[in-house]
């Protein structure tokens, strides 16, 4: 058995726990490829919905569905805290990437409170033993910040109603990725 970096054991969690015909979120499009998956574990009959405060994050991300045909996502140019505008189903799972578009300004970043805020808005839409993986990345300026808030915020969710888990490899330099998953019972 090799153990996999953080971003590589979200995917694995949330292929055991996404069903085709789920409705699930991905919180922070970048790039497209947590969209990508999603939409291939939902299929046909699910529905993902993905957010991003950047126009270029959409626009990777719908180069990148395109090239696939698929069309059970909606795109949402706006943070992720504002995702109670638009989920009214139950939440299979969703996943956060924190940090900054790869490849974009560094200077654009996630913050606690609006990651916080987007947990608390999906925490009463999750299905009993549906999860959010946040992975968080926070060797950048104000990602400690963020990593700090996630943590203690996740720390005091009522273990009668939900599992959290922390992972994450502490023997490697630069600040690895860590994934905290929240598991509702």
């Amino acid at each position: 058995m090799k153990l996999s970096p953080a971003l590589q054991y979200s995917h694995d969690l949330l292929k055991q726990v996404v069903t085709p015909g789920d409705t699930v979120i991905d919180a922070t499009v970048g790039n497209g490829h947590d969209t990508l998956l999603l939409a291939q574990l939902v299929g046909k009959g699910g529905h993902v919905l993905g957010f991003d405060i950047q126009t270029s994050a959409i626009k990777a991300t719908t180069t990148r569905l395109e090239a696939e045909h698929l069309n059970n996502v909606s795109l949402h140019l706006t943070g992720h805290q504002n995702v109670d505008q638009y989920l009214n189903e139950p939440l299979a799972a969703a996943i956060f990437n924190l940090g900054y578009l790869p490849s974009g300004d560094k200077s654009i970043i996630t913050t606690g409170n609006t990651t916080i805020e987007a947990v608390e808005k999906m925490l009463p839409n999750l299905k009993p033993n549906g999860i959010i993986c946040l992975v968080i990345y926070y060797g950048h300026p104000g990602g400690d910040n963020e990593r700090a808030a996630v943590e203690k915020f996740t720390a005091t969710l009522p273990q009668q109603n939900f599992n959290v888990l922390e992972y994450q490899f502490i023997n490697q330099v630069n600040t690895p990725p860590k994934l905290i998953v929240i598991q509702k019972r």
